[in-house]
Formats: C-alpha cells, sequence, structure tokens
C-alpha cells in the first residue's frame, strides 16, 4: 500500500468509476483497475463492489475511506509546512528520444512557466535503457521510451519488474527524413534498394534487456546500408541533413516549420512496415505534479498534430 493507491480509491469513490478517475491521473483503466485489486489482495476484502451502475463502496470500503482521507490530510499538511512562498523550487524531469513531436510539446510547456514561478526544468535526449536509468537511479521524474513493436514483452517485462508504471503515448512507422536537394527528394516512395547508395544518419545507442547489441542493430538497420553516421545530438543530425544532400535518416514525423527551416522533405518508403511505440513511464509510487499534467496535456496537443 502507498500514498498513490490511497488517492485512487479516493478518486473512485468520488467519480464512482474506473474510467472517471483513470482520466483525471493520467493513466490507463487497465492499470488503475490492477493497482485497486492489488490493494484488495493485499488488504484480504473488497472496498469496492462492481456493477452495472459502476464502482460502490462495500462496508469494509467506506471505513477504509476514512482512513485513507486521514491519513492524505495529513500527508498534505506535513508538505503545506515546506509549500511557503520562496522555500522551494517547483521541478520537472523527463528523458526522452530525439523527437521533435516531444521537443515541441516541451517548448510549449516551457511557455507556461510564469515569472513569479520559481522553477528548474531537466530536459534530457536520450535512449530507452538510459531513460529507465534515470528515473531508477538520477531522480528524473518522467520518461519516454521508444522501441520497436516486437520488443514490446521484453520491455514490458522490465518495467514491470522494476515497478514503473507506463503507458502507451504513440504508434508509429519511421518516415525517411533528407535534404531537399537529395536526388531521392522527388520520388514519391523510396525503397531500401534506392538508399543504398547514400549515407545514413544513425542513433548508435539501441538497447533492448536479454537481446545482445549486436542482434538489434542487424534488425533495428537495413544490411544494405555500407555508409553510416553516428550522432547522438539532435540539431547536429538536423544540420548534417541539411548540409549534405547525400545523407538520410528514419525518423517519426518532423512538424512543416521544421522542414522549412532546414530544408528537408520526408518521404515515405514502402519497404518499412516496422511499427515503433512511444510510451510515458514513471514510478509506480509516484503522483504527477500539475508541472507533469501540463507537459502532458501539451505532448497530447504535439502528437495530435504530428501524427493526427
Amino acid at each position: 500500500m502507498n500514498l498513490t493507491h490511497l488517492r485512487y480509491v479516493l478518486e473512485v469513490a468520488e467519480t464512482g468509476s474506473i474510467n472517471k478517475a483513470a482520466e483525471r491521473h493520467y493513466i490507463g483503466q487497465p492499470n488503475l483497475s490492477r493497482a485497486i485489486k492489488e490493494l484488495e489482495t493485499s488488504l484480504g476484502g473488497a472496498i469496492f463492489d462492481r456493477s452495472a451502475r459502476g464502482m460502490e463502496l462495500t462496508p469494509e470500503g467506506e471505513v477504509f475511506l476514512k482512513y485513507a482521507k486521514s491519513i492524505l490530510k495529513q500527508v498534505e499538511q506535513a508538505e503545506d509546512v515546506f509549500r511557503q512562498p520562496g522555500a522551494t523550487k517547483k521541478h520537472f524531469s523527463i528523458s526522452a528520444p530525439r523527437a521533435s513531436y516531444i521537443a515541441d510539446a516541451f517548448a510549449r510547456f516551457s511557455l507556461s512557466i510564469r515569472k513569479e514561478t520559481d522553477a528548474e526544468l531537466f530536459y534530457k535526449e536520450t535512449n530507452a535503457l538510459r531513460a529507465i536509468k534515470n528515473i531508477l537511479q538520477e531522480d528524473y521524474k518522467l520518461g519516454i521510451i521508444r522501441y520497436a513493436e516486437n520488443f514490446d514483452k521484453y520491455y514490458k517485462a522490465m518495467l514491470e519488474e522494476k515497478k514503473l508504471r507506463y503507458e502507451l503515448v504513440t504508434e508509429f512507422k519511421y518516415i525517411l527524413l533528407m535534404s531537399r536537394d537529395n536526388p531521392l527528394a522527388g520520388k514519391e516512395e523510396i525503397t531500401f534498394a534506392d538508399l543504398e547508395p547514400y549515407i545514413e544518419i544513425a542513433h548508435a545507442d539501441p538497447f533492448v534487456p536479454s537481446v545482445p547489441t549486436a542482434q538489434v542493430k542487424k534488425e533495428e538497420l537495413p544490411d544494405n546500408i555500407r555508409r553510416r553516421i553516428y550522432v547522438f545530438e539532435r540539431a547536429s543530425q538536423f544540420e548534417i541533413l541539411s548540409r549534405n544532400p547525400e545523407t538520410f535518416m528514419w525518423v517519426s514525423p518532423v512538424f512543416s516549420e521544421l522542414l522549412d527551416r532546414y530544408g528537408l522533405v520526408q518521404k515515405k518508403s514502402p519497404d518499412n512496415q516496422r511499427v515503433y511505440k512511444d510510451v510515458l513511464i514513471h514510478r509506480e509510487d509516484y503522483t504527477l505534479s500539475d508541472l507533469d499534467k501540463s507537459f502532458i496535456s501539451e505532448l497530447c496537443q504535439s502528437r495530435r498534430r504530428a501524427f493526427g
């Protein structure tokens, strides 16, 4: 049992609905339902009666709710001691893949920080393994990890083992990004064979738990490309793509204003049918802050703009 579970019970009791409570806490309905069932199992009794009318407290649940409210009130009072003006700064931290729609969401989110607010925001672009480690070891609060759909079971098993909550942000297929001056830029669709003479800009840090790195690279990258440049920093990737018309890169969809800024185009490839997932993660016992919710709201808007 933890404070998050107590807040879940309070929310479900107030709304009478798992779905409504899940929406308010920005988590999936199955995850919230599972958390409530795990709590009931640990207590040895039912907190709610499930029916077509929704979720109703059992007699034992009503007693439990009184204790939950009392505990949460005491915690809130203790936290208020440290919420005096000037006493603390607001903090936000996230590790995320190098993706234009996520960077766009963070930029828009930064505009919401008021002048009178003391705040420190941390935004780190990195691979999935580092994003997970940042939460477990570096006190980052949020992470977004990206992986190919065929590795779904590996990541979910690892996240559950490490007691990290996960929620799907989006699914997509990679598209090609290249200079407008690239000879392939005029083609409607581009095949793997078309790309063979060109230089791929690639990330050098794939990771999948329980799978050798060599196998991951083999599955992630077509074998017919003879020249690659590995670049970790997203702005440098765009600079190279813009300046060298022989380069290309596999990316999630990019906004038109960014394409115009760097003189780039994005193209589809019928040969690349692999589906990728972006997944939001945080500790199971972590309660989203107002800043977290504000960022997630911007993330949802940027995702809709990018993916439709």
